[in-house]
């Protein structure tokens, strides 16, 4: 249907939008005032399709549009490697965890965590800690449980993108899309079973409000799961209304709850091959992934209550303006046992020694030291982003512009176990319902920091098939901190620029060739929040937080082709990542900050395809291969010519060579489908630990399907088909073992 659009009156805007829609409207027309007075606005067109975008999404694994580029876009017109894992990925996957959707990405690998300090690297750099997880392109709250209950798809972007996000973006940054209201009655409910007592319903409820503009969607989720010992209960709701969709001006308010109540299975100890002292020594799992070894009274609990209001203002068909308002409480409370082998001790296992020629049996003694920690931050952030596409000196422009204003008040105590209990338990009686009470008291380092950013970006189409890309993002970042145990505090400021360039050549509708270059940087007011112990003056933490930011640089060449009659989004790239002043310790013991002297790159080949092949065969692709990772330059108080830390010339830790993920599906009869997995993940070492090497490994995941009617299907999911024990996320001295083998059976119903 065809709706004209009025002659706007004097709107009522966010604060943000009313600073950008008095700077930059005026600065992108390209009529003088005198017409502009006269002038109406075009018509708004709104086109009736068969389904609803957000419908689409759940049928389909090839991507449509994205939003990570600032402003609605096709996968194909973003000059990086972008991977999307859509709706029907997830379900089809049963990838209910974040975690799990990132394990079948390339390119990511996990860093398990001494005390509780889990990270996700891609590309061999920090996304966790660096807080490069967003969600609807606004950042998370770092180090929590995410669930994709009210998610419509994960997308990647790799490599540098401060310009767009600002301050961490090295290896890239991670967002997850909200299901949003849409305007159809559509209401799905899903219950799955599965062993370890898994039970979790799910119900996503969209409902059209008499206005024919106007739409709420309500999403539900509940699971319970014993996993043998390691609990992981969640409850979560999301709740979104949207009023004037496809219209002039769009409001939306959603609201977000997930609490998860779990008891990790935090670590298992390994045995190495080797001597001591030799390097190449390979990890040995021995213990099987499913046992629990940890105490009854363990826990990792975490809370997210989120508030989004968003205005969309669409002044004319190709200009938008869309302003965000978002609060946001993160809490994170974790306590339990670091499982290890307990090697001759006179009062809990005298004479016993574990090794690969003297293995564990049943009555070999486990020791149980306790980690704890708990984190809370409460983020407000407003944002605006302005899209225009428009014709100036003769040329065709695509301007995105816009300003983010981010508050952050955390509190962070990272290391209070209360000490160890002298619980043990023996490798043949995992779960063994031992329990400790909670006696501790907190202390908590305060952090606030603010940051302003504002951005412009401008792709210019030189003729109808080259572009240029340029744009620059400016950041002022303050921080400052508290210890809570001596009361030191202290501050940095930092200002900050990112540049982003870029060309594209697109022969025709169905091709695009790019190369870009984009820089990025690490604050280091990042680790206020992280840092263990406390601040006092000239200690390593104080001289972390004084230092200045560390400063990368991506570059890439790529293609990406629509194949199979534009069923299909295949695209390759070649890349080169480098942190060129890595941060490393100054040996000078009067320095009052660390040096930024090293340097490491990833230079490598990545490969996505996602869609149907034919009617009845869909295919997920995705390949990170780094043959080139190294460590170029570092200080010797950091990388020491003796001892187990990587050393210059070293590949970095948590850099496999090889990571891909593969998803295929055919239907082969018109009731039945049937989908198989494969992940793989080449050797690496961990962080810190170069005579280390995890093995690498593959897993298969299967899946079968049966459509009982036009509403119904009945699914059957097994992860880790062969049960294969492998380590999943390592640190220095443990590894976290990949999930065992893992049955589901999901009936859902569409009504």
């Amino acid at each position: 249907m065809t709706m004209p659009i009025p002659t706007p009156t004097t709107p009522t805007l966010p604060l943000g939008a009313m600073l950008l829609a008095a700077s930059l409207h005026a600065a992108a027309q390209t009529n003088p005032p005198a017409a502009q007075a006269a002038a109406t606005l075009d018509t708004v067109t709104v086109t009736g399709q068969s389904e609803p975008a957000e419908i689409r999404a759940k049928s389909t694994l090839k991507p449509s549009t994205t939003r990570l580029g600032k402003g609605e876009q096709q996968v194909r017109d973003i000059p990086q490697s972008v991977t999307v894992m859509t709706e029907q990925l997830l379900d089809d996957r049963q990838l209910d965890d974040l975690r799990d959707v990132l394990r079948t990405t390339a390119g990511v690998t996990f860093q398990a965590g001494e005390t509780g300090e889990e990270d996700v690297r891609l590309r061999g750099f920090s996304l966790g800690q660096a807080g490069d997880i967003y969600r609807d392109g606004m950042r998370e709250g770092q180090l929590i449980t995410r669930d994709t209950f009210a998610t419509e798809r994960v997308e990647v972007l790799k490599g540098s993108a401060s310009m767009l996000f600002g301050k961490g973006s090295t290896g890239g940054v991670v967002n997850q899309v909200t299901k949003q209201p849409f305007l159809m009655d559509r209401y799905e409910v899903e219950a799955t079973v599965g062993n370890g007592n898994h039970k979790r319903v799910q119900a996503d409820l969209n409902k059209q409000l008499s206005s024919s503009s106007s739409a709420v969607r309500l999403n539900v989720m509940k699971q319970d799961a014993d996993l043998w010992g390691a609990q992981d209960n969640r409850e979560g709701l999301a709740v979104g209304v949207r009023t004037g969709i496809g219209e002039r001006h769009e409001l939306a308010v959603d609201l977000y709850h997930l609490r998860t109540d779990q008891r990790p299975n935090y670590n298992h100890p390994w045995l190495l091959t080797g001597n001591t002292g030799e390097t190449g020594r390979r990890i040995v799992p021995v213990l099987a992934a499913k046992n629990y070894y940890g105490l009854a009274s363990d826990y990792m609990d975490s809370d997210q209550d989120v508030l989004t209001l968003s205005h969309t203002w669409r002044l004319s068909p190709q200009e938008e303006l869309k302003t965000t308002l978002r609060h946001g409480r993160y809490e994170r409370d974790l306590w339990v046992s670091a499982i290890g082998f307990c090697q001759n001790n006179a009062t809990l296992c005298p004479g016993q020694t574990v090794s690969l020629t003297n293995p564990p049996t049943a009555n070999t003694v486990l020791t149980r030291n306790a980690k704890g920690r708990r984190g809370i931050s409460d983020i407000t952030q407003l944002q605006s982003d302005y899209s225009h596409t428009f014709e100036l000196g003769g040329l065709r422009h695509h301007l995105t512009a816009g300003v983010d204003i981010t508050q952050e008040d955390a509190k962070r105590n990272n290391n209070n176990s209360g000490g160890n209990s002298g619980l043990t338990t023996t490798v043949g009686t995992p779960n063994d319902g031992d329990s400790r009470a909670d006696t501790r008291t907190w202390v908590y380092n305060t952090f606030t920091a603010k940051s302003l950013g504002v951005y412009a970006q401008d792709v210019v189409h030189l003729t109808p098939q080259w572009k240029v890309v340029g744009g620059l993002r400016f950041d002022r970042f303050e921080a400052d901190y508290t210890d809570g145990t001596t009361g030191a505090s202290g501050g940095r400021r930092d200002s900050l620029w990112s540049p982003r360039v870029g060309v594209m050549y697109e022969p025709d509708a169905t091709s695009s060739y790019y190369a870009s270059f984009g820089e990025s940087y690490n604050t280091s007011g990042d680790t206020y929040q992280f840092a263990l112990g406390n601040f006092a003056s000239g200690s390593n933490n104080a001289k972390t937080a004084n230092t200045p930011p560390e400063k990368s640089r991506n570059v890439e060449i790529g293609a990406k082709w629509e194949l199979f009659e534009q069923r299909a989004l295949v695209g390759v790239a070649l890349f080169r990542s480098e942190k060129y002043n890595e941060r490393n310790t100054d040996p000078d013991s009067a320095a009052t900050q660390q040096l930024l002297s090293g340097k490491r790159h990833a230079t490598g080949l990545e490969f996505n395809a996602a869609g149907r092949i034919t009617p009845n065969w869909e295919i997920f692709y995705n390949h990170t291969w780094i043959p080139s990772a190294r460590i170029d330059r570092c200080a010797e108080s950091s990388c020491p010519s003796s001892g187990n830390s990587q050393r210059v010339g070293d590949r970095p830790g948590l850099t496999p060579k090889h990571s891909l993920s593969l998803w295929t599906t055919y239907r082969f009869a018109p009731q039945w489908r049937a989908g198989l997995g494969i992940n793989h993940r080449s050797e690496q070492s961990p962080e810190g630990n170069r005579t280390v090497v995890a093995p690498a490994f593959t897993t298969l995941d299967a899946m079968l399907e049966y459509t009982l009617d036009e509403r119904t299907t009945l699914k059957l999911n097994v992860t880790n088909l062969t049960d294969k024990l492998y380590a999943d996320a390592l640190y220095r001295g443990f590894y976290t073992p990949g999930a065992p083998r893992r049955v589901y059976l999901s009936l859902k119903t569409v009504f």
